[in-house]
Formats: C-alpha cells, sequence, structure tokens
C-alpha cells in the first residue's frame, strides 16, 4: 500500500472508501522505520510516567463519557476532543498547540495507542461554506481528514473502558505542507490498537480548523461585522410598592438579579465581557436598567406565594443588592460609553411582537400599547445610561420574521428589523454570502443575520471542547466569506441568543477579537451595517405566516393570554378615572401590564404566568377596595323615608368622579331617589341617604351600583343586592274610609291625653318613615344598629344629605393625618 493509505488510515488515491488492514503491512523499506517509531513512542509514555503526565483513568476536564452522541463504535472506540487551539489563525514559521482529551469509549484496553495531528489532503485550503460543512458532518476517520504525520506523536498509556488522558501537540505550521493562505481542515487522531483487536489502525478523530494568513499576500477587504450584545432579564419589578418612613418603596417579585449584577452573575459577565470589544451594538431591555436603578436604594422583595397582595410587612422581605446593582451601573454606563460603540433601547419590557402579532394584533389598545412602551424605552435607556439611543428597532422572538410580524412592526414604528437569516434564506444558486442589509417593504430594513454563524453562540458552551470548536468554526465561516469575493467586502450580522449566557459571551468575544486580530474582520455598529448598500441578487421576500417555524409558534403567548393581559389596561384606566393621584398608580401598573408580554416569558413560562396572574389579582384587589359592603336586609317602614346605603374606600388616596346608583326590581312597589355622588377621602367609609316612596308592603329586591361619572360613564366594582323589607303602608281604597275615621278618632284622643299630662313634646321625634332606617344581621328586618362600616363620615359623607356624628376615618391617626404606606390599598 502507498505511503499516503498506510498515514490516512482509510483510503488510498483513487481508491475511496477502501480500509487498510493487517494484511497491507508496511510498505517494504518503511519497516524498521515503524518500529523505531513504536520503540520512541514506547520510551516517549516511560518518559511521560516519570514526568507525572496526566495517568490514565484521570478524567477529562470537562467530565466527559464517551456517549452514544460520541460517535463511538467497535471499530472506533475512543472519543477524541480538542479543548483548545493556541495561535488559532496559522502564520509562515509558526507553531499551533492543540490540547485535548483521548477518553477509550469502548469495552476493551486501549494499548500501543498515540495521538498525531494530520496534514491537510495534498495541502489544498477549503473554500467553500459547503465544504466547512461537510467537514463537520464527518463522524469516523476518513481520507479526506489528511495525513498522520509521524513527528510531533504524543504517546498514550493503556486505557481501559472509560479511562481517559490528556495529550499536548505542538506542531510546526511548515510541517502542515499548507499550500498557501487560506482555511484548513486540521485533524487529530489516535493510532493504536485494542486488547480484543490487535490490528494498528486509527480509533478516533478530532477535527477543527485552522486558518492560514500570510501578511504579504492577502488583500482581501474584512467583512464588515455588526455583533448584536443582549442585556435582558425576565420581569421582576412587581406593579406593588412598600412603605418606608413616609416613602415609597419598590418591590421586585424575587431577588435574582442581585447574584446576576455579582460577579461571576451572567449580567455582570456579559457587561464585563462586552467592554472589552470595540463597536459593539448593545441591545438593551429599558426595564431591566429600571429595576437596576430601584435596587440602587431601599427595595423590598415578595415572599414566595404572595404575588397578588398588597406589600405588607408580613409578605416581603428586605432586598439585599444595592451595591451590585449600583456598581454593575456604574459599569454598563461605562462600557457603552466607548467610542464606536452603540445602544439600541428594546421597547420597554421587551414585549413580545411575534405573540401579538400571531394572537391579539387585532385587541383594542395593541398600537398605543407598544408605542408607548417604544417611546418609554428611548427615555429609559437615555436617562439611565446618558447615551444616544435609537429606538425604532425591531426584534422579534429569535428572528424569526413573517409577514403578519412584519407588519405589527410596521404599525409600531420600527423602521429596522433583525432578522433571522432562516426566515429569508438563499437560492442554491447564490454561490457567495450576501450582506444583511436588505429592503423588506413597507419602507422597512431587515437586517438579516447568518444564522450558521448566529447558531454556533446559541448551544451550550460551557465546556473548553465546546468553546474551542464554537470559535474555530466562527473563524472558519468568517475566513471563508471574507475570500468569496476579496474586493467586495461582506456586512455580517450576528445575532446570539437573548438570553446570552457568560460562558457563550466569552467564546464570542474569543472569536471576534481573533478574527479582527487577523484582519479579515471590522467591527461596525449597526448603524453603519445598516446603511449599507443591499444585494439586489439577496432574497428580501418576507415569507407567510404558513412559513413560521412551528416550535417557535408553539412557546407564544396564547390570545387568551393577551386578552386578559390587555383587559387590564382597560380596568386600569377604569381606576384611574375616580383617582385624585393617578400617577401612583398609572406608571406601575401600565410597565406592569407590558411586562406581563415580555419576550423572557418564552424560556420561563409558569413564571410569566404567575406574573400575568400577580398582576391582574393585585389590580383587582385596588379596584375592589372601594366598595359597597355587602348588605342581606334592611326594613322601610311607612310610605316615605330614607334608605341608607354605605361605600367604603380601602385605598390610601382620595377617590371621587363616582356616584351610587340604587335600582329596584320593581319601582312600582318602591321608588328611589336620583344618584347620589361621591367625594370619599382615603382610608374612610361614608353613608349616602336616598329618599323613597313605599307603595306596597313587602319584599323588594334592590340592587346598589357604584359607576363613573363624566363622559362615558361606566359601572365600576360588583353590584350588590340586597331585600328591602317594606312594612306599614297603608293599602286599599276601603281602609281609607275606614281608616280616615279611625285616625280622627286618635287624633282627638291623642290631643286630649297630651294636654291632660301638660307634656312637652321630645327635640328631634320624627314620624315613622324618617326615621334613619339600618342593615341588621342576615335576616333581621326590624332595622337593628348601624354596622361600623355604615356610620355618617363627619363631614357630611362626602355627597348631598351626608349627615351624622364624627368619625375617625379608618387608616387615619386620631389627629387626622394618613397613615403611612406606599401600597394603594389599606386594610386586610
Amino acid at each position: 500500500m502507498s505511503e499516503p493509505a498506510r498515514h490516512s488510515g482509510l483510503e488510498a488515491y483513487g481508491q475511496p472508501g477502501r480500509a487498510r488492514s493487517a494484511a497491507d503491512g508496511p510498505p517494504p523499506g518503511r519497516r524498521a522505520v515503524r518500529v523505531a517509531r513504536r520503540a520512541a513512542a514506547a520510551l516517549g509514555a516511560a518518559l511521560a510516567l516519570l514526568a507525572a503526565t496526566p495517568q490514565a483513568g484521570a478524567l477529562p476536564a470537562t467530565g466527559a463519557r464517551p456517549s452514544a452522541e460520541s460517535g463511538v463504535t467497535a471499530e472506533y472506540p475512543v472519543v477524541m476532543t480538542i479543548e483548545s487551539v493556541e495561535q488559532p489563525v496559522a502564520t509562515p514559521n509558526g507553531t499551533v498547540t492543540i490540547k485535548g482529551h483521548v477518553t477509550n469509549g469502548g469495552k476493551s484496553v486501549l494499548k500501543t495507542a498515540h495521538a498525531a495531528a494530520r496534514k491537510p489532503w495534498a495541502g489544498k485550503p477549503l473554500t467553500t461554506r459547503s465544504e466547512l460543512a461537510a467537514v463537520t458532518a464527518r463522524t469516523g476517520p476518513v481520507g479526506a481528514d489528511g495525513i498522520e504525520l509521524d513527528s510531533p506523536q504524543f504517546a498514550l498509556n493503556e486505557l481501559g473502558p472509560g479511562q481517559s488522558q490528556a495529550y499536548t501537540l505542538g506542531i510546526a505550521v511548515s510541517d502542515l505542507q499548507l499550500s498557501g493562505e487560506g482555511l484548513y481542515e486540521l485533524a487529530v487522531d489516535v493510532w493504536g490498537s485494542t486488547a480484543d483487536n490487535q490490528r494498528d489502525r486509527p480509533l478516533g478523530i478530532a477535527r477543527t480548523f485552522l486558518p492560514y494568513d500570510d501578511p504579504a499576500v492577502n488583500e482581501a477587504q474584512p467583512s464588515k461585522v455588526t455583533t448584536l450584545w443582549p442585556l435582558v432579564h425576565a420581569p421582576v419589578l412587581a406593579a406593588q410598592t412598600a412603605s418606608d418612613n413616609d416613602q415609597s418603596i419598590p418591590v421586585l417579585r424575587d431577588d435574582s438579579l442581585t447574584a446576576e449584577f455579582s460577579p461571576g452573575g451572567r449580567l455582570y459577565e456579559l457587561v464585563d465581557t462586552g467592554a472589552k470589544l470595540p463597536g459593539l451594538t448593545w441591545v438593551v431591555d429599558p426595564d431591566l436598567l429600571d429595576t437596576a436603578f430601584a435596587m440602587t436604594k431601599a427595595y423590598r422583595v415578595q415572599k414566595p406565594g404572595t404575588q397578588g397582595q398588597s406589600a405588607k410587612d408580613d409578605n416581603v422581605v428586605q432586598g439585599g443588592g444595592q451595591a451590585a446593582a449600583t456598581a454593575w451601573l456604574d459599569k454598563l454606563r461605562a462600557a457603552v460609553a466607548k467610542p464606536g460603540s452603540q445602544v439600541v433601547a428594546l421597547p420597554y419590557a421587551d414585549p413580545d411582537i411575534a405573540s401579538i402579532a400571531h394572537n391579539g394584533a387585532d385587541l383594542p389598545g395593541v398600537d398605543a400599547a407598544l408605542g408607548k412602551a417604544a417611546t418609554a424605552g428611548r427615555l429609559t435607556v437615555e436617562g439611565r445610561l446618558s447615551v444616544d439611543t435609537r429606538a425604532d428597532v425591531a426584534w422579534p422572538y429569535q428572528g424569526y420574521l413573517d409577514q403578519q410580524v412584519a407588519g405589527l412592526t410596521q404599525r409600531t414604528g420600527s423602521g429596522l428589523v433583525l432578522v433571522n437569516g432562516a426566515s429569508l434564506p438563499e437560492s442554491d444558486g447564490l454561490k457567495y454570502t450576501p450582506t444583511a442589509p436588505r429592503p423588506i417593504g413597507n419602507g422597512q430594513t431587515g437586517v438579516v443575520a447568518d444564522s450558521t454563524v448566529s447558531e454556533l453562540f446559541e448551544a451550550d458552551l460551557s465546556t473548553p471542547q465546546a468553546q474551542t470548536e464554537a470559535v474555530q468554526r466562527f473563524l472558519a465561516e468568517t475566513y471563508v466569506i471574507s475570500r468569496q469575493e476579496p474586493q467586495n467586502p461582506r456586512g455580517l450580522l450576528v445575532m446570539p441568543p437573548r438570553e446570552l449566557t457568560a460562558n457563550n459571551a466569552k467564546a464570542l468575544a474569543t472569536a471576534l477579537l481573533t478574527a479582527q486580530a487577523g484582519k479579515w474582520v471590522e467591527p461596525v455598529k449597526l448603524d453603519v451595517l445598516a446603511a449599507g448598500a443591499p444585494d439586489p441578487k439577496a432574497n428580501s421576500a418576507v415569507p407567510a405566516a404558513t412559513d413560521y417555524p412551528a416550535q417557535a409558534r408553539a412557546s407564544e403567548l396564547s390570545s387568551l393570554e393577551l386578552t386578559d393581559t390587555i383587559r387590564i389596561q382597560s380596568e386600569l384606566d377604569k381606576l384611574m378615572r375616580i383617582l385624585t393621584l393617578p400617577q401612583r398608580v398609572r406608571g406601575p401598573f401600565s410597565a406592569a401590564m407590558v411586562r406581563s408580554m415580555s419576550t423572557e416569558w418564552r424560556s420561563q413560562p409558569p413564571a410569566g404566568s404567575t406574573y400575568r396572574d400577580g398582576v391582574s389579582t393585585y389590580l383587582g384587589e385596588l379596584t375592589k377596595a372601594v366598595k359597597v359592603p355587602k348588605k342581606t336586609v334592611i326594613t322601610f317602614a311607612g310610605d316615605t323615608g330614607v334608605l341608607q346605603v354605605s361605600v367604603r374606600n380601602d385605598l390610601t388616596q382620595t377617590v371621587t368622579n363616582l356616584e351610587l346608583v340604587l335600582t329596584p326590581s320593581q319601582p312600582n312597589r318602591l321608588k328611589v331617589g336620583a344618584p347620589e355622588p361621591i367625594v370619599l377621602p382615603a382610608a374612610q367609609s361614608v353613608t349616602l341617604r336616598f329618599a323613597a316612596e313605599a307603595h306596597n308592603n313587602g319584599p323588594v329586591s334592590m340592587t346598589a351600583q357604584l359607576r363613573t361619572t363624566g363622559p362615558d360613564p361606566q359601572p365600576y366594582g360588583e353590584p350588590v343586592t340586597f331585600t328591602v323589607e317594606v312594612t306599614s303602608v297603608t293599602n286599599g281604597v276601603l281602609y281609607v274610609f275606614g281608616g280616615g275615621l279611625v285616625l280622627l278618632l286618635l287624633a282627638g284622643l291623642r290631643f286630649y291625653r297630651q294636654r291632660k299630662r301638660r307634656a312637652p313634646a321630645e327635640d328631634g321625634d320624627e314620624p315613622l318613615g324618617d326615621r334613619p332606617l339600618t342593615e341588621g344581621p342576615a335576616g333581621d328586618t326590624t332595622g337593628g344598629a348601624a354596622q361600623p362600616d355604615e356610620r355618617p363620615a363627619a363631614d357630611g359623607g362626602g355627597g348631598p344629605g351626608g349627615e351624622g356624628p364624627a368619625q375617625t376615618p379608618r387608616g387615619r391617626t386620631a389627629d387626622g393625618r394618613d397613615r403611612a404606606t406606599g401600597d394603594e390599598k389599606v386594610g386586610p
């Protein structure tokens, strides 16, 4: 067999797929060389043991174990890893050092084995991205992986099943015999035998890519690359506030951001890593900045299970992230202020525009809510970071686009849309990578991310092996793109996932800095990339909704969830109409409504549901704090009189623009006066008096309903239905004639007795029908004593006809001052 076939292990020239067998043996005249090489390998193994080289049985640093996914077979039982490539870009007269682990994934002992690099097949570079994909798709060793180098080799100990050993190979670039500047495959394999198969053969392989850059001949123009650097987090600020020394204190649903803002935390590491990169485009959720700012001062954290309750001392605890949040904000301000950087402000709380476009685009108020979120986002980012921002950028979930999503972004004023390349795939006839910006209709520009490059940083890069693989593949892809049309530089968008991890961010930063050092990549901010001339051959046809990825649609907010969330705004508007200090409620709830639709809930749906339920429950609690207390039966004695009904305000501010309407079920039997307007101070109850006229005895069902006043009055709160028991009403014509005589006689008798007794009339005596009628316990029709919540207020009850003894309102001190609270509700 020829020399190339012996070193490649599987394929000879002109014989693709032909396996090397033990019968082939080494060619004549080379046996001595082979024996010497094995002796050297054995000597190297002995020296390695003396030098405390990692021993057989030591696990890889990554803790990796062979698995079905590793490609282990009986023929190829070794799992190879490449965990670092020092000098990842080869240069003339340089050295490339590869480190990794060899793991025996088979069932037999690995014997007389060594690791060595392969020089590229025929020294030819890879010139197309499809060739890169083909190399990545390979599993077992093949001849196309190149020819094994005789030196250097790393002798391995005998490895039992599951045992692992580290290796290091320092390879002179000249030994790789590269044909010139370009991108090459660099493979490392293990050659040896096993106890159950003594044949000397390749046992496993690992592959990476190696750019070879010769500055003397490099004339290619660098690709202009924009990298998005997202700073987002699932919403944490709640709609509630707590109180401390008469000041309003923000409340968080949990304290997870304290760890995130501290060294080692995801958000800390993103800022720390991003600060070292030039020309970065920071994509920031303004709600995260507001939360960080709130945490720089005193704040409270809800106890588990209390999301919908008013913030009280028994259901919140003090937060402890002030120092971490302050330091993080300072670090971020310094990072985004670097020359060449850009800040893109997402709409406030990053609402899920894809979910809304598919399941709630026609809901009333959606466009207004998204418009306000965009404006609030810009103002928040500019205010918190003291930088100019761009706020007309839409970033749908994972960048997936269809006609519905594009239509919603256009309606809400987004001139620039960040798009996943998978949504606008290129035709097979296009032999190069087109530039990123392209028109997508309606005056919008889509900036299309390269999906292959972006997806490298979506995987789990928590191991050195995964990080090295991603970095070298990034270098390979961008290198080939820059050489496709050397004098026509590309414009590329790198779109990592929204919740970019610290490990993935570090790998991406390493890849960017290495490519920039190689001068085939030039970092630019988003504005520069978007202003580039679009490629007329690039795909700019926005796909139909039927082509939207099913896995992305499966995680969307449903129509019901969006309807319930948008309904929060209408309920909030109704509450705003009656408050005298609406700003204390409008801001927190408007923000909480948008947070309820955040894109970040995609990765944690249960937490999103809990947050939405908490906002809705708390708004309902505030709304119900102004109410008519429940009634059962009250007694109305006589033809005419007064019905008294109480209204309670458990909020910490005065309410107005309300009236109480009483509606009898049988107005022909019991007629009630006009609605009574209400101005009710904080933490007070007031009793309203309604003139009434009865025509028949017996029970009459009565409904008490609060209603807003002014234009377009609306019912407020739940109606309260009770029974009015009418008694002592004269009935029938016959009773009138007979009764008239009796009344005359009684009147004369009464007059006679009064004069006889010479007793003065009591002050305040009034006809039976004019007595205040109060509600007794359930079933009590005797007009018992007034309940505590129905006593008239000291100021006359906030409406005409209100009168009664003075009282200290609920929620006030004896001197009449409002009791200190940051929440909008008092009482249980």
